[in-house]
């Protein structure tokens, strides 16, 4: 069977269609002190003094009921933190704060302490305060076994160091930082490709070639960009970032780059986890697969091809290993 995210019940243009309704509906209640809003990967907001407060929120997704089946929740703190500072940083704020919000049917503290625990070592480990958050009882509301979680990310920049995409131009470099996989993105389409069908694969079953088991491979955390985009930019050569979330590598691309231009990626520069080509043999097409993931790239910083190599061995010092995937073009 041919899979496709819209056969797994997400429509991304219905998605699109949403965020054009919510930005008319806010347009009544916006500022004067707002610099960017909906749509970006984060908000701005100017409070004086030449600086800025970034905010963004977000959850994980139905990666929350791969959890449920795997029994594996300590990684999706994580996956919380990392969907939030991840979109934050793309301005090149720092993220001062973060707070979560978890509701759920039953209070299991065995399952939700190690999801708290996790939120707290992703917090400590990109300099951000966990200040607080709210859990909510619901029953009846989620069956047993079922919750959600969400997380609200602020950030500070100064205004004169916002990164916002509007010095990139044609030619400007594509600069890939890897991924740890699926990270938060595309599980619906996950879970029919891979459980469902008439072959479906058992969720503790061992791969070869993977080194671990499915359940493993599948619930590996979000990785955290913060530490490799703020060093980035003290380069002052990075003229754009964005983080690769739903929507695959060109939809993301696309969001940092101001109009007509657009990404050329080159999908064979880099070598894919394979994760992605067990997903690709279960039934979804190659258009599909990069529409909807990050398929080994979970971050991408733009700039000058004579600042590729400054800024690539910046990246080298701190452990990270940065890949060209491509340039951007009109």
């Amino acid at each position: 069977m041919e899979w496709t995210y819209e056969k797994a019940g997400v429509s991304l243009e219905r998605s699109d269609a949403w965020i054009d309704l919510v930005k008319n509906i806010a347009s009544g209640a916006s500022s004067t002190q707002v610099i960017s809003g909906i749509g970006g990967f984060s908000g701005l907001y100017r409070i004086g003094g030449g600086k800025a407060l970034a905010a963004c929120t977000d959850g994980v997704g139905t990666k929350l009921d791969v959890a449920r089946l795997t029994g594996l929740y300590r990684g999706l703190g994580q996956d919380l933190v990392a969907m939030n500072v991840n979109d934050l940083v793309t301005c090149g704020a720092k993220p001062l704060f973060f707070l979560d919000y978890l509701a759920c049917g039953y209070l299991d503290a065995g399952v939700f302490g190690s999801v708290m625990e996790g939120i707290a070592e992703a917090c400590s480990s990109c300099r951000c305060a966990l200040l607080g958050g709210e859990t909510a009882e619901m029953p009846g509301l989620y069956a047993p076994g079922m919750f959600d979680l969400a997380g609200f990310a602020v950030g500070l920049v100064e205004e004169e160091s916002i990164i916002d995409g509007k010095g990139i131009s044609k030619g400007d470099a594509l600069l890939g930082l890897a991924s740890s996989g699926v990270h938060s993105n595309g599980f619906s389409l996950i879970r029919k490709c891979l459980l469902d069908g008439p072959e479906p694969m058992e969720i503790h079953q061992f791969i070869p070639g993977f080194g671990k088991p499915l359940s493993e491979v599948r619930m590996e955390p979000t990785r955290l960009y913060v530490t490799q985009a703020l060093e980035a930019t003290t380069s002052g050569a990075v003229r754009g970032l964005a983080h690769i979330t739903g929507g695959g590598l060109e939809e993301n691309i696309a969001r940092m780059l101001p109009a007509p231009l657009k990404p050329l990626i080159d999908y064979a520069s880099w070598k894919r986890p394979p994760i992605f080509d067990l997903i690709r043999s279960r039934g979804v097409d190659e258009v599909e697969m990069r529409k909807v993931f990050n398929l080994g790239v979970g971050f991408v910083l733009a700039m000058k091809p004579g600042d590729v190599p400054r800024v690539s061995s910046i990246l080298a010092g701190i452990g990270e290993k940065a890949i060209v995937i491509g340039e951007v073009s009109s």
